[in-house]
């Protein structure tokens, strides 16, 4: 099993358990998180319900890119997998038992969707939380979107969704982003503690608070949830999700300027941008524009009426770009200068 599911008294615990990827999301986990939850809630014994992750190292870091890995080639694929994602947030958020996400390492991505889909939090100081979907190649609408404005407000949740940036434990406390922060040696001690205070409360009552709290959370995860996972789906196979992977792999930063260029050139050569290699489909979508042999010839050369043409498009783009190649201009690994990142790639 990768999430372990126990019971002890009155508190249900469920446990993330693949420490060797960072307790990763693989189709797997997720399940087993559902199931867990469900358990939870069916079972009149528990009360109270934490969710956590094996080690010291990582609460969650989102989905195993290994099987992200796996879309590229077959995107639609990615709609049965997103559908065990959102079962298992909608098991969280769901439960009528309230939930106390204790963090004990790294929260990433998709990770932190689970995280905030619990009612309070406690987290070690040493902590770190992050999202890195703009940076490595995925939309965070998977409950980021729609709850993290909820939960810090519009302009900190624009910061945290767009800039990427590592957020310390200190500072998402101040936010409003985590309930609790105390330093790891005490962070079962105040696990305990919240689910005490918790657990000396009534029942039905905290069940329907929990439903009137959720009002705001549960209009903006139905108005949004089935159009993320169609763009999610639609998305899996593109250049930009294949070259998050691609980078992340290599150890290297993602090639910004690589993407741009191609989209800034889309269709100049009659086909898709530079990069798209998806069989008859352009850059719109739609099935590729056919064009005979002479109209091929004739955008190819300059003064032909097909435009600037090939050569000379590629010329310019050589002497505006640093590698000298117009569809690569890759910063050195050295330049991103982020520890987190380096902490995950070394794994």
């Amino acid at each position: 099993m990768t999430a372990h599911y126990l019971v002890e008294g009155r508190r249900a615990t469920v446990r993330i358990d693949r420490p060797e990827v960072h307790n990763a999301l693989d189709r797997e986990t997720l399940d087993a998180i559902a199931d867990g939850f469900r358990r939870a809630s069916a079972d009149h014994r528990v009360g109270v319900v934490v969710l956590t992750g094996t080690g010291e190292r990582a609460f969650c870091t989102g989905a195993d890119l290994d099987e992200q890995q796996a879309f590229l080639a077959r995107p639609n694929d990615y709609w049965e997998w997103m559908g065990h994602f959102i079962a298992a947030i909608d098991a969280i958020h769901g439960c009528p038992k309230p939930v106390v996400a204790r963090l004990n390492g790294m929260t990433v991505g998709g990770g932190n969707e689970l995280h905030i889909a619990c009612d309070l939090s406690v987290a070690a100081e040493d902590v770190i939380l992050r999202h890195v979907g703009p940076s490595r190649g995925s939309v965070p609408a998977g409950g980021a979107t729609q709850w993290m404005p909820l939960l810090v407000g519009d302009r900190r949740a624009r910061e945290v969704l767009l800039l990427n940036q590592p957020v310390t434990a200190r500072q998402a406390l101040e936010w409003g982003w985590v309930s609790r922060v105390v330093p790891r040696a005490e962070l079962d001690a105040a696990v305990d503690e919240l689910c005490r205070e918790l657990l000396a409360k009534m029942p039905e009552i905290v069940r329907a608070t929990k439903a009137q709290l959720n009002f705001w959370k549960d209009l903006s995860w139905a108005l949004t949830i089935r159009h993320a996972r169609e763009w999610l789906t639609i998305h899996a196979g593109s250049l930009e999700v294949a070259e998050g992977l691609e980078s992340f792999h290599a150890k290297r930063p993602p090639d910004y300027e690589r993407l741009r260029l191609a989209i800034e050139h889309a269709g100049e050569d009659g086909g898709a941008r530079p990069g798209a290699d998806r069989p008859g489909v352009t850059d719109a979508g739609g099935p590729r524009a056919g064009r005979d042999d002479d109209d091929r010839q004739s955008a190819d050369q300059p003064g032909t009426g097909g435009g600037e043409g090939r050569p000379e498009r590629e010329r310019r783009l050589r002497e505006t770009t640093p590698t000298g190649d117009p569809l690569r201009s890759v910063a050195a690994p050295d330049e991103s200068g982020d520890p987190l990142d380096q902490e995950i790639y070394d794994e």
